[in-house]
């Protein structure tokens, strides 16, 4: 039997590393998800997506998240590697 290797595309792991930042500075804010769609005018299971890494934020959503957290664009951006 075959082995089945999934490699994560560029794409993938931006998404999944953006999530990864929201879900910590949510952390580090003290919010929930519902706390942090509240703050940022977006459903709660739209933000759990983007923490999976599984929905691709328009710039408008990410200016929204940052604000809504109070941190500076290029903190939900770190890491993220083209």
């Amino acid at each position: 039997m075959l082995a089945v290797v999934r490699i994560m595309s560029s794409r993938q792991r931006s998404l999944t590393c953006f999530g990864q930042n929201v879900r910590k500075l949510r952390g580090v804010s003290g919010f929930t998800q519902e706390r942090l769609a509240d703050k940022a005018d977006l459903d709660p299971t739209y933000i759990s997506g983007i923490e999976r890494g599984v929905r691709n934020p328009t710039l408008l959503i990410i200016v929204r998240l940052a604000k809504a957290l109070g941190v500076p664009l290029s903190e939900l951006c770190k890491d993220i590697r083209p």
